[in-house]
């Protein structure tokens, strides 16, 4: 059935993560409803908002990870492109940062 798509261990780790982040946002929201707020971003905000914006955003650092490794790896001289876990951790860190300060 996901024979069409490579699901290695980062593959996975980033769904499962969103699917846990959903999960844990729905009791969240269920326990404590939502406000209205403002942060840097240039529009008032729910949780559920930021959370989409977030895994917009980190959906995209991955997709330019994957399509710069090639080149990163050329820049900085390496043997091999660098690992995805680099991209999974970054693309995770402005998650939360979207989350707390969006």
């Amino acid at each position: 059935m996901f024979e069409w798509m490579a699901w290695t261990l980062p593959v996975a780790v980033f769904f499962g993560c969103i699917v846990l982040m959903i999960a844990g946002m729905t009791i969240w929201e269920i326990k404590s409803p939502t406000v209205m707020r403002r942060g840097f971003l240039p529009l008032d905000t729910t949780r559920g908002d930021r959370l989409f914006i977030g895994l917009l955003a980190a959906a995209y650092v991955n997709l330019a990870f994957v399509g710069l490794s090639g080149w990163i790896a050329q820049w900085l001289s390496l043997d091999s492109d660098p690992s995805i876990w680099f991209s999974f951790v970054a693309s995770m860190a402005l998650l939360v940062v979207i989350m707390r300060k969006g």
